[in-house]
């Protein structure tokens, strides 16, 4: 018998940082000359690795991963501790240690940033795969992070349930072959489905969310 694995992004996902790291962008384009509105947010930076944004706003930095460096430092200061998990994270996660069932955080969040946030909602010890996009050679929306979690896991991407919210992720996870399901935590169902999730849900508590994995486990038996 195979076990499903559950995949979950961080931000927007497993806890609503975007209001954060939002803020924390609004202050540093300031001298750059860049507003950070919502939408604006929403469109070119929302999921995105920091790098990558820098590349094609502002492609003459001389040191983005130094800039990325203090955007993260700074939305980690801000990061109040203890942070509330998004409603029915905590449930789904005991339910899935508690059935075997695997586990994996999948972000483009650097590495400090990601144990800030776990540790901030009380779940760093359910994960022992925390796969960081900055760390592998392509992060999100390319499906290498996910990927590297299913190798990580030992199991195979039909096996796969991916939470996600933003377009970037949506794309890494449908392209890697998880069963992706959207958060509208950020964007409309239709805005989900079009960057690739097959199902969306508003929060871990949303009744869909049994039906989803009460078909995907039961596809899982051998």
């Amino acid at each position: 018998m195979s076990r499903p694995a559950l995949l979950f992004d961080l931000d927007g996902t497993m806890l609503m940082t975007d209001d954060i790291h939002r803020e924390v962008f609004v202050d540093l384009m300031v001298p750059y000359g860049i507003e950070i509105t919502e939408d604006f947010y929403m469109s070119h930076v929302h999921g995105r690795l920091n790098t990558d944004f820098f590349a094609e706003f502002l492609p003459d930095l001389e040191d983005p991963q130094g800039l990325s460096d203090l955007k993260e430092a700074r939305f980690r200061e801000r990061l109040p501790r203890p942070y509330p998990a998004m409603p029915g994270a905590e449930r789904l996660i005991d339910r899935a240690r508690a059935e075997g069932w695997a586990l994996a955080v999948v972000t483009n969040a650097n590495r400090q940033n990601a144990e800030a946030m776990l540790e901030a909602v009380g779940l760093r010890a359910a994960f022992e795969v925390v796969v960081i996009g900055e760390e592998c050679a392509r992060g999100k929306p390319d499906p290498e992070p996910y990927l590297a979690a299913m190798r990580a896991l030992d199991i195979a991407p039909g096996h796969a349930v991916a939470f996600e919210d933003s377009p970037s992720g949506l794309r890494a996870a449908a392209a890697s072959g998880a069963y992706t399901v959207g958060l509208r935590s950020g964007l409309a169902d239709a805005d989900l489905r079009a960057h690739g999730a097959q199902d969306t849900i508003q929060d871990f508590n949303d009744p869909a969310l049994e039906v989803i994995l009460g078909r995907l486990t039961g596809e899982f038996v051998q």
